[in-house]
């Protein structure tokens, strides 16, 4: 089972990144150049992220940007740029090392910070070598995974077992998309604008599909974004569910009664879609999310919840929910 986690008072963002310096390289089979400063702004490959370096590397700064934001704390993850999936079985000693320096960053800022950490998707065994391994340490909550992989998602194969994994040993698992390139998002940054809510969109509708929540009922699972396109399409899937025998083949439960039990951050963009979101999924599963310290984050991620509707306590409370933290000391 995961080791308690505790963290201060306050609104939770349950998505935001953070990589340390000596990890720019990337993991093996990734982008030549992984990622790299110059001049105190991050890029990948030849290309600009346009972040400055230190708020992706350093704590401190990330500290500071998270009482700036009026946060109690946040829950740090890897850049997917950073998902050990094109050379997977090369990548465990970068793995471990990420996730034992997440584990000391997280242990000692003093109750501002908590973990997701790095785990393969493509080996079970190696999966729950690292999970296990991540639940006896300080502060870690869960694990960040991609939604696709060389084409699967979440409701077949080691994919399947890696949740099932997590699930037994109390994780938290938080699904953010990786910027998978078509030919025809080659433009206008597509790969994200379109393309990131794309993935999403179909790991959620491979998980509730394919029977993965029927199967695991205490899973804890968040998808960034707003849950991608999922929101507007729900109703489709439910009309499909009932309407074609290949559609509900994988589970006995039409996907809105599934689709109620998973997490979603806010990371919207657009107050009309928040409240789409928050009509579509349950109220309390909707947790505060930034994507900091990217250029299409949340700039000022609570009071873009609290001037559409959210109240601070409610997400205080489900963010705790979800990551498995304890409610905070007398004091704190």
């Amino acid at each position: 089972m995961a080791a308690p986690v505790s963290v201060r008072a306050g609104v939770i963002d349950v998505h935001a990144h953070w990589l340390p310096r000596e990890l720019l390289c990337l993991p093996p089979g990734t982008l030549p150049g992984g990622m790299n400063d110059r001049d105190g702004e991050l890029f990948l490959g030849e290309r600009p992220l346009f972040v400055a370096t230190d708020a992706m590397t350093d704590i401190e700064a990330i500290l500071a940007d998270t009482l700036a934001a009026g946060l109690g704390a946040r829950a740090l993850s890897a850049p997917p740029f950073a998902f050990p999936v094109y050379a997977p079985s090369e990548a465990d000693e970068y793995i471990t090392a990420y996730n034992d320096r997440l584990a000391e960053a997280v242990s000692s800022s003093d109750g501002m910070l908590a973990g997701l950490g790095l785990t393969r998707v493509d080996d079970v065994d190696a999966a729950r070598r690292e999970m296990t391994r991540l639940a006896a340490l300080d502060g870690i909550a869960g694990v960040a995974v991609p939604p696709l992989v060389q084409g699967q998602s979440y409701g077949e194969g080691a994919m399947r077992e890696v949740l099932a994994t997590a699930c037994g040993l109390d994780l938290a698992v938080l699904v953010h998309p990786m910027q998978l390139p078509r030919p025809e998002w080659t433009d206008h940054y597509l790969t994200n604008l379109i393309g990131n809510p794309v993935e999403t969109t179909t790991a959620v509708a491979s998980l509730l599909l394919s029977g993965v929540l029927e199967e695991l009922p205490n899973l804890r699972i968040c998808f960034v974004h707003g849950g991608g396109c999922a929101p507007t399409l729900i109703g489709r899937w439910q009309h499909g569910w009932h309407a074609r025998a290949d559609v509900r083949q994988g589970s006995t439960h039409p996907p809105a009664e599934g689709f109620a039990k998973l997490y979603f951050d806010t990371v919207t963009h657009d107050p009309d879609v928040l409240g789409l979101l928050t009509a579509r999924a349950s109220r309390e599963r909707i947790l505060c999310g930034s994507d900091y310290p990217f250029d299409m984050a949340q700039p000022n991620p609570v009071r873009f919840l609290l001037d559409n509707g959210l109240d601070a306590a409610t997400l205080e409370t489900s963010a705790r929910q979800f990551l498995g933290i304890q409610p905070p000391s007398r004091g704190t």
